[in-house]
């Protein structure tokens, strides 16, 4: 990675040392301390010399060439692009058996269904982050969430994923039809049928709401963020080197931090559950999220992304989360999680303003606090 400024020896950095407790990394440091560069750098060397595959989420259009030059793909999601992600997708996971050491593949609806409606109250709250929005419009949302899977017969069953007797033959593979999924659209129009069928004063507001604020996101009415409305564009491929997933064309205030969410929980699904649990089968992963701090002011995608941190190690996925604005994290006690998650620590060039909250999450001594406000570009602390 780069040179110890005391001794001179090479830094040589093993993301997935067996001897970390997780494989997670956390980088801090102000605008133009060289974050992205370091990132850049350890997604390219790490590919080439170990094998590792990288996923970034791009806030700021930073990690396209990184896609050219390793051979990766590059998807721009934005208002006027084709591009689709849908929400409602599921796939199955390889769990390992404790006792046995078995593989056997699942299908958890329970968990999706919690997902997408955390994503989906994200959306109804909106960027005014409403507080109309409470526990009954979670019931509502979430009850809708789960018929959408029920009417396509879409249970804990993995096989109930695929069209029934519609297998091909591809090569020497057996390739099966899968289900369309439910998307915002179809759950939309399930919830303008219940809004009318329903007779309980308590929840009419609830529909009400919901019907005005989710309309946005719907392509039958033009909706403005309808880009997650629809059946996936494309599939996250296995052994692909880089794939970054370009967001940097929405807008920063809450198109940005809505996208990171959905994506992160589409993430989660296509390309993180995927992976075995058999740590001898698992290819190496890494998942980047670039400024993280635009996720922190919306508690479901700060809930989503403490998850993530917890689980990513037992599918062989380190989770690195690079933000400029420590303070955010350190006032935000449930966004912590992420950091006590996280074995590996740099702190490049600091602000005056953040090294007093650093000083006191890290124990950093005076000595070490004062070079994080006076190092040049590309040094730092790694912990």
């Amino acid at each position: 990675l780069g040179y110890n400024k005391q001794t001179g020896t090479p830094i040589l950095f093993d993301n997935f040392h067996s001897s970390l407790t997780n494989y997670n990394m956390v980088i801090f440091a102000k605008s133009g301390a060289g974050k992205s560069v370091t990132m850049k750098t350890l997604i390219s060397r790490s590919s080439v010399l170990m094998g590792i595959e990288s996923l970034a989420l791009d806030a700021e259009g930073e990690y396209s060439i990184v896609a050219e030059s390793l051979g990766g793909i590059n998807v721009v999601l934005s208002p006027n692009s084709k591009t689709v992600i849908n929400l409602f997708d599921i796939e199955v996971e390889k769990v390992k058996d404790e006792i046995t050491g078995r593989e056997r593949i699942v299908l958890n609806v329970e968990n999706k269904v919690e997902d997408v409606t955390q994503a989906l109250l994200t959306m109804a709250r909106g960027s005014t982050r409403s507080k109309d929005v409470n526990e009954i419009t979670k019931q509502v949302i979430a009850e809708i969430v789960a018929e959408e899977y029920a009417e396509r017969n879409i249970t804990n069953d993995p096989l109930s994923l695929y069209v029934q007797g519609n297998e091909f033959q591809k090569g020497d593979k057996l390739y099966k039809e899968k289900k369309k999924m439910p998307t915002i659209g179809s759950w939309y129009k399930r919830l303008q049928k219940k809004a009318v069928e329903n007779k309980n004063p308590d929840y009419s507001f609830h529909y009400s709401y919901l019907l005005k604020v989710m309309k946005q996101y719907i392509r039958e009415y033009n909706g403005q963020m309808a880009y997650f409305d629809g059946q996936s564009t494309f599939e996250l491929l296995d052994g692909v080197p880089f794939i970054n997933l370009d967001i940097s064309q929405l807008e920063e205030r809450f198109a940005r931090p809505l996208a990171q969410q959905i994506l992160l929980s589409w993430i989660w699904e296509k390309y993180v559950k995927k992976n075995s649990e058999d740590r001898k089968k698992a290819a190496k992963k890494r998942v980047i999220v670039d400024e993280a701090w635009m996720l922190l002011p919306y508690p479901e995608a700060v809930d989503f992304l403490n998850t993530m941190a917890r689980r990513a190690r037992k599918r062989n996925v380190s989770l690195a989360i690079i933000s400029q604005r420590f303070q955010d994290f350190y006032e935000k006690p449930e966004a912590q999680a992420v950091l006590t998650s996280s074995d590996t620590k740099l702190f490049l060039a600091q602000d005056k303003s953040e090294i007093q909250y650093l000083k006191e999450v890290f124990k950093l001594s005076e000595g070490e606090a004062n070079f994080l406000i006076t190092c040049l570009k590309g040094e730092g602390l790694l912990k």
